[in-house]
């Protein structure tokens, strides 16, 4: 990365992927990369507070991983529940890693925050008689505290409500867009982004956007696995690229599988149909082929129990049987509860050939969420400034080790909120200036693009090495192929001095070609069974050894930093990094 003079620019991104130079330029005072909860929800209140905006997108604004949650979000909203009983459940399911301060924020700033997504447009279920916001239980939670919309469509209307709004609010937007890199000034600070647009127009092919402020909310990574409940676009480029520059990611290895994911045969790839935790909310039974349920003398809460504690019950009852799937039996909600509740369930179920009104519905575990992310303080901030992260991209440190069901959407929500704040606060989002952040684009003997196959390659490598069984073997297993896939490649650029053509596909394979190098590497490192983190080789819990967190960040050199912080409590993000350990 140069300045216009030619200078090199001390602050250039530790590594960038090989793309073109950009082919046209806007600029912003915040630039959102994300059009879920969290990212809508702050440029939603950065544009009301006076600045002005670009939301990118990959796909269209509404088809993010946000409009999938079936569930509803939680907050202390009912009778009789408080922020503090919340805040039980959560630091529970999060097996001892959450971070508390961040935990009580969300607790005690969501009820507010989802009174004021409903004053946006959001319109959740509600008693016909009262008006009162129906509520129901999911895994661990002790209280009926899960709102939820059109009975299983609740993040289809969040996203519609948000979306609605910023198009009436006149956000600037760009859809069908990957970002690429960060771009930096010459201290160091966040200046933009490159994407790559694909459409037609003036916006068309690589480009950049120019900002004081770059807010990742670009969603998860369940597309590392071969079976995910995640969407297409969840290729983890917003981790990728916040390792790229330089910034801490945190918790990786943490990755949750839901434990009721619609199974459709061993040859199934790609996103799976969810059954929502709420149909157990609603008194589903987990039941075998022999129809006993093996989840009661399990956990005190059988099928509500945490989400790590039913995916390992209902594998290990694969294990035990030698089946493929589980069975969740609704039989007895009869037609129009399964209609009038869950009518995105029940017609996905069917158009599968199952109904769920006559016979119980094939599940296993796929994975779901991504714990762990970008790291960030309260405010959202990381360890480069300028730059933010909030919603699945990010690890603010509510989860822990297993995030609680439906603190998702009310995690992206709050620190949403807290971001814009932070953003539009009386100094406002610092400009970049006229020589920063000018384009990164690769040279020969850099690190090379993957072809666009090596994306299945890599899923398979996961699924079989760090999927909901782990073990030092089959991570180390994991980890030599994740090695050899970058090697093969890297032999290519250096015999023909070629490498895969830049490109979506390329692009979102090098990603998730680093962020799986980033999970195995944690998980190899952490010694332990805890949250959703399952090691067949170290069945137990070791507070005294791993109540710490790991941080990982990326060298120049392409090898990873791996380290541990010195308790559960996250450090300031600006606080020198100490007991640095490596591996290639």
């Amino acid at each position: 990365m140069t300045h216009p003079t030619g200078r090199p620019d001390a602050a250039a991104p530790a590594t960038a992927l090989r793309a073109p130079a950009p082919g046209w330029a806007t600029e912003a005072d915040v630039v959102v990369v994300g059009s879920g909860v969290a990212g809508l929800t702050v440029a939603l209140r950065c544009a009301a507070a006076g600045a002005k905006v670009t939301v990118v997108t990959k796909a269209r604004l509404d088809d993010g991983s946000t409009r999938w949650a079936q569930g509803g979000i939680a907050a202390a909203l009912g009778e009789g529940d408080t922020p503090e009983q919340h805040l039980d459940d959560t630091l529970v399911a999060g097996a001892g890693l959450c971070d508390e301060r961040a935990v009580r924020t969300l607790v005690t700033e969501g009820p507010d925050a989802v009174r004021r997504l409903i004053a946006t447009g959001a319109r959740f279920d509600a008693d016909d008689d009262t008006g009162e916001i129906l509520l129901t239980r999911e895994g661990g939670h002790h209280r009926r505290r899960i709102a939820h919309a059109g009975g299983d469509a609740t993040g289809a209307e969040i996203s519609r409500a948000l979306v609605e709004a910023v198009r009436t609010a006149g956000i600037d937007t760009v859809e069908n867009a990957l970002v690429l890199d960060l771009l930096k000034d010459g201290s160091g600070r966040a200046a933009g982004v490159t994407l790559h647009v694909m459409g037609e127009g003036q916006r068309d092919g690589v480009g950049a956007v120019r900002a004081g402020a770059v807010v990742l909310a670009t969603g998860g990574m369940g597309q590392i696995f071969s079976a995910t409940t995640n969407p297409a676009v969840s290729t983890g480029d917003g981790v990728a690229l916040a390792l790229r520059a330089g910034a801490e990611v945190s918790d990786l290895e943490f990755v949750q599988f839901h434990p009721t994911v619609l199974w459709l045969g061993p040859e199934a790839e790609g996103q799976q149909p969810l059954v929502s935790e709420a149909v157990r909310g609603e008194g589903a039974h987990l039941v075998d082929a022999d129809g006993v349920r093996f989840m009661q003398g399990r956990h005190e809460l059988a099928e509500l129990a945490p989400r790590d504690i039913v995916a390992k019950g209902i594998t290990r009852r694969m294990q035990e049987r030698g089946a493929e799937h589980m069975y969740l039996d609704a039989r007895h909600f009869g037609a129009r509860m399964w209609e009038r509740r869950f009518p995105t369930i029940l017609a996905a179920c069917r158009a599968h050939g199952i109904d769920p009104v006559t016979e119980p519905i094939p599940v296993a575990p796929a994975a779901h969420y991504a714990s762990g992310g970008v790291r960030t303080d309260l405010r959202g901030r990381t360890t480069v400034p300028g730059l933010y992260a909030c919603g699945e991209v990010a690890c603010t440190g509510v989860h822990g080790a297993n995030r609680l069901a439906s603190n998702s959407l009310l995690e992206g929500l709050v620190f949403a909120e807290r971001i814009a704040e932070d953003i539009t606060a009386a100094e406002g989002p610092a400009r970049p200036a006229a020589t920063a952040g000018q384009p990164y684009t690769g040279a020969p003997g850099e690190a090379p693009l993957l072809a666009s196959e090596a994306r299945y390659e890599i899923q398979h490598i996961m699924t079989h090495g760090a999927g909901v069984l782990r073990s030092a073997e089959s991570l180390a297993r994991a980890a030599d192929r994740l090695e050899g896939v970058h090697d093969d490649a890297a032999a290519q650029l250096r015999r023909d001095g070629k490498t895969a053509e830049p490109g979506v596909e390329s692009w979102e394979a090098t990603n998730l070609h680093l962020v799986a190098r980033v999970l195995v590497a944690a998980a190899l490192r952490r010694e332990e069974t805890r949250g959703c983190h399952w090691r067949e080789d170290r069945p137990a819990r070791d507070d005294a050894a791993w109540r710490r967190h790991l941080l990982v960040t990326l060298r120049p050199d392409g090898a990873l930093d791996v380290r541990s912080t010195d308790s559960e409590a996250f450090p300031p993000p600006t606080t020198p990094r100490t007991e640095t350990e490596s591996r290639p």
